[in-house]
């Protein structure tokens, strides 16, 4: 959580800073089953578990890169990245999305998010914030995302 200090008027003295980092989440194969039939995406390198144990590089199958995408909200919630003070907040969009690393079932998530710049815009202001997602015992994150957010009085 970033500190009592992070408020709408003192945003640009936290830039460059690590704003926080969530709780460990479980990727299970539950969760992968049905954001492949939320979303239509059936390839079998996410459902099939018999063929992803043959011929998957992984020996499993693994998350869809959107699924660990669509986690990222909740993430960012839990960890406090709008500051008080804020009258309203838009998601405005993310600038980079990059997959690096699989997330196999039973896979442990977490994000680490650091504040990377604040613009005025308007009479609001636009954070954008560097999402690390990273995998437990793996050196190499799931994903890193910068995310845009306005933030409005």
């Amino acid at each position: 959580m970033p500190s009592d200090n992070y408020t709408f008027s003192t945003v640009t003295a936290f830039v460059e800073q690590v704003l926080g980092v969530s709780e460990w989440m479980t990727i299970n194969q539950a969760m992968i089953d049905a954001f492949a039939e939320l979303t239509n995406d059936r390839q079998w390198i996410h459902i099939d578990v018999e063929r992803a144990a043959e011929e998957a590089p992984t020996g499993t199958t693994i998350a869809h890169g959107l699924l660990t995408l669509s986690l990222l909200p909740g993430m960012r919630n839990e960890i406090g990245v709008i500051p008080k003070g804020t009258g309203r907040s838009i998601n405005y969009g993310y600038d980079k999305i990059r997959f690096l690393a699989p997330v196999k079932p039973g896979d442990r998530i977490r994000t680490r998010i650091v504040l990377t710049s604040v613009v005025p815009r308007g009479d609001g202001i636009l954070i954008d914030t560097r999402n690390t997602v990273e995998i437990e015992n793996n050196d190499r994150p799931a994903m890193v995302a910068d995310s845009l957010t306005l933030l409005l009085p």
